[in-house]
């Protein structure tokens, strides 16, 4: 099973391109820094992974993604060796981003623009991402009445 999760931010804008055999399948390039689990005391520490998203992922990449954008993204280790100019093999690896979602809300990251999920990308028309993401008021909740037991309600 070839299967990773990441969840850092783009330490750089993403470069896409349009490839494949008819020129209209984005392909969109980005770097993820992942920060080390560290013990308290220490310094934190950040490993830096190439990504690439193919396709409608790749369109999302383009339209939401920036640096410094944190993002949770599912996908796959590719090798990526090469031989370069000189003759030397160069061996290094990519991850194919299967799925990306945001990890923070848009006022966390204090980012511009919306932000819907990767899922999303696609809105039906009326959608609004901004209220989407805002923080439910206290109309938006039910009100539980006493006489009902903590240990009934399906939550506590």
């Amino acid at each position: 099973m070839n299967k990773v999760f990441l969840m850092g931010r783009l330490t750089r804008d993403p470069e896409v391109r349009y490839g494949g055999s008819d020129n209209q399948m984005a392909i969109a390039r980005f770097s993820l820094a992942v920060d080390r689990r560290r013990r308290s005391g220490e310094n934190t520490e950040a490993d830096f992974f190439n990504c690439t998203a193919f396709g409608k992922l790749g369109e999302f990449v383009e339209r939401y993604l920036k640096q410094g954008t944190k993002i949770l993204l599912s996908g796959r280790i590719q090798n990526d060796n090469y031989t370069n100019r000189e003759g030397q093999k160069v061996f290094s690896v990519q991850i194919i981003a299967e799925e990306i979602e945001f990890a923070e809300s848009k006022n966390s990251s204090g980012s511009a623009g919306s932000a819907p999920r990767q899922e999303d990308a696609a809105q039906p028309q009326g959608f609004d991402p901004q209220a989407a993401m805002s923080a439910p008021s206290a109309s938006d909740f039910i009100n539980v009445p006493d006489s009902v037991d903590d240990d009934q309600l399906p939550f506590t």
